[in-house]
């Protein structure tokens, strides 16, 4: 088992289930959660050199650049409908990362065989 992958997935997905608790709460530490796993899985991606390595950075940078600005509007600003806007944009970009890494998981497995 490569342990490596699997804090990498672990990461994604955390980042992932805590948008959705963040949509489904509306609660500000749920969005800082969120927004913590979404950087630390980003920082995990860096120097990874696999079929869609810069793919799932993009996607990465892409819910990294909508969590941090949710997290302002909902802090300083206090507006939620734009907060909410933005970390459904977050949680788009995060389903695309973990359909890339399924579709790099199958194209892995197919070079194995």
């Amino acid at each position: 088992m490569d342990w490596g992958k699997v804090i990498y997935v672990f990461f994604q997905l955390m980042s992932l289930t805590s948008v959705a608790g963040f949509l489904y709460d509306h609660n500000k530490v749920a969005l800082f959660i969120a927004l913590s796993l979404n950087l630390i899985s980003t920082v995990l991606k860096i120097g990874v050199k696999n079929i869609f390595a810069a793919e799932l950075f993009a996607a990465s940078l892409v819910a990294d650049l909508h969590l941090i600005p949710a997290f302002i509007y909902l802090e300083i600003k206090n507006d939620l409908p734009a907060a909410y806007a933005m970390a459904i944009g977050a949680m788009i970009a995060n389903i695309v990362t973990i359909i890339l890494s399924f579709i790099e998981l199958a194209k892995t497995k197919n070079d194995w065989e």
